[in-house]
């Protein structure tokens, strides 16, 4: 028996010191990639102090996407291979001064063209939004591309759901792409009755086993709808029943933005590309790139990013827009988690005198994010940055605007996953008018917001500000 007691104990330390010795492997790997500092720390951390647990969210969530292709080099290639589509029209325009710089990196670090011409409709409640697209969706006459990273099985989602079948029996063309993980508590039925009807319905990064790979840390978050080449809808909200009815955080407050003209074009590449990453089809051809119209002089780039990008491009843009500012910059964002050079150039930007405003939730859906973003207020606050709470519901609305002339919108939130995780999209508009009338609506946003003073924010508990710091350091995870 005492053999067999020791026998037990030999293997226990053998398997301890393999164990530590992993961990310690891992550590090291970590610290040996050079990653950014504000990453490498929270995970050495779990590592160290939850190594049990820290391993397996690690293998999950932790290892470098890009570099180490947890991706097959096949999938891979599908994302950075310019698909050979219809020879888009680049319609170089004279960008406004100052922004030239900004088209030039958008343009070699995304290949985003310059569309001139284009019209924007804005939508900040979901029942406009969603009865325009409802009647866009019947006036098609040949194909209607759809993209969203929630789909909900709810009264919002079967309503635009059987809008899409009617089409479909009509004999127009539909092509749908839902992200795996943000519908995984939408049923498999609500997809198979549409591919019952003859539309083409493909998950992006079917996730089976999640705590087998990594792909349940890179979604696709993008929010996009082309009709006939011709009309197209892209930004926050998606498909579900809290944009007519919220939910227990009160109205969901969001923007949407119906566009017209060459800028489709941008949002019609991106969804073929998609196309071709989940479903392994060549979609091709002049019929999604027609002839249209210029309806304004307004220039746009149709900004595409994903965690296979060999640059942050929306992270390097935001950075230029905020060094670049001469007057004011205006955010509104649901998740406020910057890279250290975002904050640093916003804290900058306000003690040199620019106007710089930021507008998040006062409640999130997201508790950990929460608190993790209120401790970033303390230094802008100090900077001078004006910061305020949304109180009339849930803040979901995603804008930059810059000195009455730049404005960017899309799916990216102003956080680490969106820079650096998910696949997004995002519009860079450079108009006067379509600022100002940006610029309109955020002031008018102001009104159902509490402004917060350095003072009155001191004075929060110090338990509050402590856990709010300890969860700062996971940001990069969030």
């Amino acid at each position: 028996m005492n053999g067999g007691i020791g026998f037990s104990t030999v293997l226990g330390s053998i398997f301890i010191i393999l164990y530590a010795l992993t961990i310690l492997g891992l550590v090291l790997l970590i610290l040996l990639e050079n990653r950014n500092p504000l990453k490498t720390i929270p995970w050495v951390i779990v590592l160290i102090f939850v190594p049990g647990i820290g391993l397996i969210f690690y293998y999950v969530l932790g290892r470098d996407h890009y570099r180490l292709r947890i991706i097959s080099r096949r999938i891979h290639k599908r994302f950075v291979k310019q698909v050979p589509v219809y020879q888009l029209p680049h319609n170089i325009g004279k960008i406004p001064p100052g922004y030239l710089p900004l088209a030039q990196l958008l343009n070699k670090s995304n290949y985003s063209a310059i569309f001139c011409g284009s019209d924007i409709t804005v939508y900040t409640k979901g029942t406009d939004k969603f009865s325009a697209l409802l009647k866009d969706i019947k006036n098609a006459q040949y194909y209607i591309h759809f993209q969203y990273y929630i789909f909900n099985d709810d009264k919002t989602g079967y309503k635009v759901r059987n809008a899409l079948i009617e089409k479909a029996r009509e004999g127009v063309t539909i092509r749908v792409i839902y992200d795996d993980v943000g519908c995984w508590n939408t049923k498999k039925r609500f997809f198979e009755e549409m591919e019952k009807e003859g539309i083409e319905v493909y998950p992006f990064l079917k996730v089976v086993f999640p705590i087998l790979t990594s792909k349940v840390n890179y979604r696709n978050h993008r929010k996009i709808v082309v009709i006939d080449g011709r009309i197209g809808y892209m930004g926050g909200m998606n498909v579900a029943d809290r944009y007519f009815e919220g939910n227990k955080l009160g109205p969901w407050r969001d923007s949407h933005f119906r566009i017209t003209g060459p800028g489709v074009y941008g949002l019609q590449s991106s969804f073929l590309i998609d196309l071709y990453t989940a479903s392994n089809r060549l979609i091709k051809g002049k019929e999604f790139y027609p002839g249209t119209e210029l309806c304004s002089d307004m220039k746009m780039q149709i900004v595409m990013s994903g965690p296979t990008s060999q640059w942050y491009t929306l992270m390097q843009a935001f950075l230029f827009c905020i060094s670049n500012a001469k007057k004011y910059i205006y955010i509104q964002t649901p998740y406020f988690l910057p890279t250290e050079a975002l904050n640093q150039a916003l804290q900058m930007a306000a003690l040199g005198g620019i106007d710089v405003r930021l507008m998040i939730p006062k409640r999130s859906d997201t508790r950990s994010a929460q608190m993790a973003t209120f401790s970033y207020v303390d230094k802008m606050l100090k900077s001078g940055v004006k910061v305020y709470l949304y109180n009339k519901g849930f803040l979901h609305s995603k804008l930059l605007l810059t000195d009455d002339m730049l404005t960017c919108f899309g799916s990216a939130n102003f956080d680490f996953r969106s820079f650096e995780h998910n696949f997004e999209i995002n519009a860079f508009v450079y108009q006067k008018d379509f600022a100002v009338e940006m610029k309109r609506i955020f002031l008018q946003d102001v009104r159902d917001c509490d402004e917060i003073t350095y003072a009155s924010w001191r004075k929060r508990p110090i338990t509050g500000r402590l856990i709010e710091s300890f969860m700062r350091l996971f940001a990069p995870l969030l």
